[in-house]
């Protein structure tokens, strides 16, 4: 918790609540149903919430906006990012029936009214949104056939409309064919070394169809 609040020093006294709750909720369902890794979960608040939470450094999603989370897993980065902006609407998808069922109690726990928790492909997703984050769940090109047709038109954030994706290591051949995709070092931002290797990407609507 401390690692949250030194980076984000303005939260509500609901969301620091709502984030210390994390700790609690995932070591107990992490001990019915593996959505985290063993040697991961003693880590949560860095290799987790904080890592979503990267992409609220690179944005900060206006009120109304309407986010897509692909393969979110336990949870993430859709969790805490919908604590961190409880006006921007979180639609959480993974094809893994027993971790959105983690994802839908995590999300009850919290009285997030603002996600919605699927068993669902990507390809099956209705609805048009205006940014689609995930971390690492395949390569982007593969990601970017899965999603292209998803992103609205309109903007109304500084940054276009598009994919928001967390991503590790050297990306310059799995960006190779996407000249307009920008990289965002974690580390600019996030001073654990964790962070070194660490990006966002953003890749914009019209670079995406």
């Amino acid at each position: 918790m401390d690692e949250i609040q030194k980076y984000f020093p303005y939260l509500t006294e609901l969301q620091k609540e709502q984030f210390a709750k994390l700790d609690f909720l995932y070591h107990d369902w992490n001990a019915k149903i593996n959505v985290i890794s063993r040697k991961d979960i003693d880590e949560l608040y860095t290799k987790h919430i904080l890592h979503s939470l990267g992409i609220a450094k690179i944005i900060k999603f206006e009120p109304g906006t309407y986010v897509l989370d692909v393969g979110t897993g336990g949870g993430f980065p859709g969790i805490p990012l919908a604590i961190l902006f409880p006006e921007t609407r979180f639609h959480l998808i993974d094809i893994i029936g027993k971790k959105i069922k983690v994802v839908q109690a995590v999300a009850e726990a919290l009285e997030l009214k603002n996600v919605k928790a699927e068993q669902l492909r990507a390809e099956m997703v209705k609805g048009d949104f205006d940014f689609i984050v995930s971390r690492a769940v395949t390569n982007m090109p593969d990601f970017v056939s899965w999603v292209k047709d998803k992103i609205k038109k309109k903007n109304k954030h500084e940054l276009k409309n598009g994919i928001l994706y967390l991503k590790g290591g050297d990306l310059t051949e799995e960006l190779a064919a996407f000249h307009k995709a920008t990289e965002y070092n974690l580390s600019d931002f996030f001073e654990d070394e964790f962070f070194e290797t660490k990006k966002v990407v953003h890749l914009p609507l019209k670079f995406v169809v």
